[in-house]
């Protein structure tokens, strides 16, 4: 019964944060922030083959903070190569591993029975599909409503968090990814090395959990625009935070 429940947990709350990654049109956003949207009715990919989603905003919509050139690159072509990647290492993998209903979840929750070229292309196509959903032109400012108590509660103030989560980000060494994470109950700031998530069920993730917010630090997220320079690109993504994202986000995971 145990490992049932934990299943079922594990499946509701990457199955929350799949459908708030990907789904970019009004209607999809719609029914994710009413959790109208189950584990069962989770995004599968499209002819049995996962599929680059487009951005949910024009290629210069974060300008002046991220620019035009960088996101057309980070999307139409980091992105774009994580998704085939993955696709060309589905077809290696025996069919009695993952099932015939491939999906995130069932990818991370197995994920030490898999190649690490699908760990690599996978975490790369999921970090990347939840990265652009939160971020918006004109974001930024702070969180509101339960969130912006929550986070107030947890690490005593916003500017705080700002504070831990900035800290994260720049402490990561080399590529990866800076997270807030409920888990347990709680929120939680961590990071990952490369294209790692904290769904990812292995001994390594130490914070296992929905991710709340992510932040990309691998260079050619920044390099472009800012060089080497990872603290003013922190500093300027800051202004194009989608809190209204996040906070969905989370209202699915603690419900």
């Amino acid at each position: 019964m145990e490992n049932n429940n934990s299943r079922r947990n594990f499946l509701k709350k990457s199955a929350a944060l799949a459908l708030g990654a990907i789904a970019a049109t009004t209607a999809a956003n719609a029914a994710f922030a009413s959790n109208s949207l189950t584990a069962e009715k989770m995004l599968k990919p499209d002819g049995e083959k996962f599929t680059l989603p487009p951005l949910p905003y024009s290629y210069d919509a974060l300008e002046p903070h991220i620019d035009k050139l960088t996101m057309e690159i980070h999307h139409d072509k980091h992105h774009q190569a994580y998704v085939t990647n993955l696709n060309k290492a589905l077809e290696t993998v025996d069919s009695t591993i993952l099932g015939s209903s491939i999906t995130f979840a069932t990818i991370f929750e197995k994920i030490n029975k898999l190649p690490v070229a699908i760990r690599n292309n996978a975490g790369g196509h999921y970090n990347h599909s939840l990265f652009w959903t939160l971020m918006k032109p004109n974001g930024g400012s702070e969180p509101k409503g339960i969130l912006a108590n929550t986070i107030n509660t947890s690490f005593g103030s916003f500017d705080e968090f700002k504070k831990q989560f900035t800290d994260a980000s720049m402490k990561r060494f080399g590529s990866g990814w800076a997270w807030l994470v409920h888990s347990n109950g709680k929120l939680i700031i961590t990071s990952t090395p490369n294209q790692d998530n904290p769904l990812m069920q292995m001994d390594s993730i130490e914070i296992k959990g929905t991710p709340i917010l992510a932040l990309d630090v691998w260079e050619h997220a920044y390099y472009l625009k800012n060089q080497n320079r990872r603290a003013e690109y922190i500093a300027s993504w800051w202004n194009v935070v989608n809190w209204k994202t996040s906070e969905d986000i989370f209202i699915a995971a603690t419900k």
